[in-house]
């Protein structure tokens, strides 16, 4: 088959897969292997996820059966028997103990998203620990300094554990809190057929498609001809982005998700977590709300706003608050046109409202969300013009490595990928760049949270944002800055995991700094 042809079909699958819950990319299919089919769900049995709270938690890694919808339950993997697991909440500054058994038939550990861990604590297989094995336990111990909105999940084999369901919510209370009731939403996609989807986690062979890229033209993943192109392309396997056709907050969808009860008069905090794999946009209805934290990090004076969406990327958080003071029945839902898109909304009723009149909008175009201007200047303790002691430019790119797709950092793949190496104390200043033609790159960093200084060359005017995870479009370019101030071998990674374990990820390690355990090679250590 001639290039001119592959890219006709190439096109051709494109317009059947463009209309998203979101304009940028949403994730590859590679090691969605799920077992799951469509039951009865009369007499199924399923356990609603239960709010753990103090300082001492036992978590159980198990399998279970859980129903997404009035029609479809999966065989699920679990922590504590739910999807998501357990909801822990603790109270910041506290020391907490977490005791992971693993009943599964595979390894596992929990990493602990966004919170600021002792390296030995942050459950990365192979690089802060031994994945824990079947049978065996795994003891975390570690303090929260920093209140906010964070999850956890697996990190052994991720692009297949968490789309079993190993994942759940971490919300570290703050000293005060400034509003009465409090909502947590974790966003995630499912297939209701897996056996049609495609399990890529062997090859990697996967491409993102957006709606943004109206020809194909630039797409330039192999250093060879056109010819040579062509006959690489042969092999590779197209992400079936309709595969992903349930779509859930809190594992549920549709009519099965619970509405958020809110009484008149109140200030209402919903924390919106994306575990998934796509980014998802979000639209309150009959409410002006503030956006009053982003992955965790509270911002300095936000303004309400009205009837704009909210684009979560994976592994991203933002907590909004609104004052209940509109009565009646009103919803919170993705927009888009997907498959799954309907079934990712919540009802928000008033106590003792009447039936609702509110309707879904999902097909509006409404202005998206952006924190790059947004709330009061303050000083974030980090510029553009001033002097670090390491900088390094990580250009992201999608790409034809042996024969197969991969997802690189400066033209490498992990492990192979050149670490940014720092001292304890340093200033660190990275300029990410997105060269991939049609990949969004979710990229999360362990260890510490950054402050992002300019995106597009174009320096942040409002309040000081930092993150854990910064998500690129095609063509973006961000500068983040940040104090090596947690000494460790911590993570630099795409949270699409089908694109970290094709190989995007790299590490931050601090000269010096020696891992507390051995590797065991029968441990089985997946990171990714």
């Amino acid at each position: 088959m001639n290039m001119k042809i592959k890219l006709i079909a190439l096109l051709s699958f494109v317009l059947l897969v463009l209309a998203a819950c979101q304009t940028e990319d949403s994730g590859n299919m590679e090691g969605m292997n799920m077992e799951g089919d469509k039951k009865e769900p009369a007499g199924l049995q399923t356990t609603k996820f239960e709010t753990l709270s103090g300082n001492e938690f036992n978590i159980v890694a198990k399998e279970a059966t859980h129903q997404l919808n009035n029609e479809v339950s999966i065989d699920a993997w679990t922590f504590n028997g739910s999807v998501p697991g357990s909801q822990l909440r603790v109270n910041v500054g506290e020391k907490v103990k977490i005791n992971l058994t693993n009943e599964l038939p595979d390894p596992v550990t929990i990493h602990w998203h966004g919170i600021t861990v002792p390296n030995n604590m942050d459950g990365i297989p192979g690089v802060t620990q031994n994945a824990v094995q079947p049978g065996e336990s795994f003891t975390y111990e570690f303090i929260p300094e920093d209140p906010g909105t964070y999850m956890y999940h697996t990190h052994q084999d991720g692009v297949n554990q968490l789309d079993k369901g190993l994942y759940g919510s971490f919300i570290v209370e703050p000293k005060e809190k400034s509003y009465d009731r409090d909502y947590s939403l974790m966003l995630d996609e499912w297939m209701s057929n897996p056996e049609e989807g495609m399990d890529m986690s062997e090859g990697n062979e996967g491409m993102d498609m957006s709606e943004d890229d109206e020809d194909m033209e630039g797409m330039d993943m192999s250093n060879g001809n056109d010819e040579e192109k062509a006959d690489e392309n042969d092999g590779m396997m197209m992400d079936d982005m309709s595969a992903y056709d349930i779509f859930t907050i809190n594992g549920k969808s549709g009519e099965s998700v619970d509405p958020l009860i809110v009484k008149e008069g109140e200030k209402v905090r919903i924390r919106l977590a994306n575990i998934g794999y796509m980014t998802h946009k979000l639209h309150l209805h009959g409410h002006k709300f503030k956006v009053v934290a982003i992955d965790g990090q509270e911002l300095n004076e936000p303004q309400e706003i009205e009837n704009e969406l909210l684009s979560i990327a994976p592994g991203e958080r933002y907590d909004i608050e609104f004052v209940a003071d509109n009565p009646g029945e009103w919803l919170l839902e993705c927009h888009g046109n997907m498959e799954g898109t309907d079934g990712m909304k919540a009802k928000i009723q008033y106590e003792g409202a009447t039936e609702s009149t509110d309707k879904s909008n999902q097909d509006e175009e409404l202005p998206t969300f952006t924190y790059t201007n947004y709330g009061a200047p303050q000083d974030g303790g980090f510029s553009l013009d001033q002097s670090y002691d390491v900088e390094y430019t990580m250009n992201l790119n999608t790409e034809m490595l042996d024969n197969e797709l991969a997802y690189t950092i400066n033209g490498k793949t992990f492990p192979n990928t050149e670490s940014i190496n720092v001292k304890e104390g340093d200033l660190v200043k990275v300029n990410l760049v997105n060269n991939s033609k049609l990949d969004d790159h979710p990229m999360h960093l362990h260890g510490v949270f950054f402050q992002i200084l300019s995106k597009n060359g174009k320096p942040l005017e409002g309040s000081p944002i930092y993150k854990d995870t910064v998500n690129l479009e095609p063509g973006d370019e961000y500068v983040i800055a940040f104090k090596a101030d947690n000494p460790g071998n911590w993570l630099f990674h795409c949270h699409d995991l089908h694109h970290a374990s094709a190989g995007m990820v790299t590490e931050v390690k601090y000269d010096g700094f020696m891992p507390d355990f051995t590797p065991d090679p029968e441990a089985n250590n997946k990171p990714e």
